[in-house]
């Protein structure tokens, strides 16, 4: 499947929120996320209107390593 081209960093982080991830702090415009599911793991997003799609790549394969799922069942959960 396909990584869309138009995701924003607030849609992002809404759709990550499916997992468990929930806003811990924001400094600037980077907000960071926590989830406790599967052990604690961090992410830093940008909240920018268009996320880069190396940048989107990036944060979902770390999202894929820690939940140990593929591209297709991460983005079938998260509903991007």
């Amino acid at each position: 499947m396909r990584l869309p081209r138009d995701v924003s960093g607030q849609k992002l982080a809404n759709a990550l929120s499916k997992l468990g991830y929930l806003p811990s702090r924001q400094q600037g415009d980077h907000l960071r996320l926590t989830t406790i599911q599967n052990g604690e793991h961090h992410l830093s997003i940008p909240m920018h209107r268009s996320l880069r799609i190396g940048t989107l790549s990036a944060i979902l394969s770390d999202v894929q390593e820690h939940f140990g799922l593929d591209r297709d069942q991460l983005l079938e959960r998260i509903s991007l």
